[in-house]
C-alpha cells in the first residue's frame, strides 16, 4: 500500500503521561477540519481520519468532513467504510458534486457498475457542473460501460470527455473506438 495508517494506542488521542482529552466545543469545528487537511496534505492519513472524525463529533451534519474522511478511507482501501462516508455526505448534501463523483468512481473499482453510472448521470444532471467534473464524469462513465460491454456508449463518453478537454480520455477513445 501506498501509506500506511498508524494509531498509537489503538487510536488513543493522548499521552497516556498526560492525559488531556481534546476539546470537542462548537467553537474547535473548524480548527479540527483545518487540522485534518493539515495531516493529509503532510501524508498523515491516521491524523486526517481522527481530526475529522472529531469535527464530526462536534457537528455529525458537516458533509464536507465525511467527504474528506472517505478521501483518505479510500487511499487506505477500507472502501466499504469510505462508501459509507460519501453516502452520508451525499445524504446531507444531495448535491455535492465531488463527493457523487468520487462515489461513482468507488462503485466502479468495485464492481457495482450500475450504481456508477447512476451517480455519474446525476453529476450531468446537474445544469452547474465544473468542467473538471463534467470530463470526470463522461471519461468515468465511459469506462463504467465499457465494463458492461457497451462499447458504443463508452465511446460516446469519451469522445465528449475529449471534447471538453480531457487529453487523458483520448487514450482511450483511440484504443478502443477506431
Amino acid at each position: 500500500y501506498e501509506f500506511d495508517a498508524k494509531l498509537d494506542a489503538y487510536g488513543g488521542l493522548f499521552d497516556p503521561k498526560n492525559p488531556k482529552f481534546p476539546d470537542l466545543d462548537k467553537s474547535k469545528e473548524d480548527y479540527y477540519f483545518d487540522k485534518g487537511v493539515k495531516c493529509y496534505n503532510q501524508g498523515d492519513l491516521s491524523g486526517a481520519i481522527i481530526n475529522w472524525s472529531m469535527t464530526l463529533t462536534i457537528n455529525p451534519n458537516e458533509p464536507n468532513s465525511y467527504y474528506s474522511r472517505a478521501i483518505v478511507k479510500d487511499e487506505l482501501y477500507t472502501w466499504k467504510s469510505a462508501l459509507k462516508d460519501y453516502d452520508k455526505a451525499i445524504e446531507i448534501a444531495p448535491n455535492f458534486i465531488s463527493a457523487l463523483t468520487n462515489r461513482g468512481s468507488l462503485k466502479d473499482n468495485n464492481g457495482d457498475l450500475k450504481g456508477a453510472i447512476e451517480d455519474f448521470n446525476k453529476v450531468l444532471s446537474f445544469e452547474k457542473v465544473d468542467l473538471e467534473n463534467k470530463q470526470r464524469a463522461h471519461f468515468n462513465r465511459g469506462n463504467s460501460k465499457f465494463k458492461m460491454a457497451d462499447k458504443i456508449g463508452a465511446c460516446e463518453d469519451w469522445k465528449k470527455a475529449v471534447e471538453l478537454g480531457a487529453d487523458y480520455a483520448k487514450v482511450r477513445l483511440d484504443e478502443h473506438c477506431k
